[in-house]
């Protein structure tokens, strides 16, 4: 079995910015807290996506994404599995995502004391 490629945010706002489409497993509740502020992103919860996975298309790039990024790279695995070649998983999530100061909506605050990243050190991504 392949190995699921990962990325980080930086990386991945980079894929964004080209057409990547985010697809966030989190929960609605955890959506409704805080977000990816970004064009071509949709929410389908983990529990869901085999029911939707046609609302993913197979010609763009794909990049899973959640609260830390576990839940992500089991559906990026899920996916592969499904035919799906240009999936990747967004290593630590949206905490991350948050801790970089990339565009969300919401309450950020509330994932600011969830993490422990530096960004301010050279080896973060």
């Amino acid at each position: 079995m392949k190995l699921a490629k990962e990325i980080c945010p930086t990386t991945t706002l980079g894929k964004v910015h080209k057409g990547a489409l985010i697809v966030d497993v989190r929960k609605e509740e955890e959506v409704a807290q805080v977000t990816f502020d970004v064009p071509n992103y949709i929410n389908i919860p983990i529990d869901e996506l085999e029911d939707h996975i046609n609302e993913i298309p197979k010609d763009k790039e794909i990049v899973m994404v959640c609260l830390s990024g576990e839940r992500s790279l089991k559906t990026t695995y899920f996916l592969m599995n499904a035919g799906y070649e240009n999936v990747f998983n967004m290593r630590d999530g949206i905490i991350k995502w948050v801790a970089k100061g990339f565009p969300t909506k919401g309450d950020v605050a509330s994932l600011q004391s969830i993490s422990s990243c530096d960004c301010s050190s050279s080896n973060c991504c």
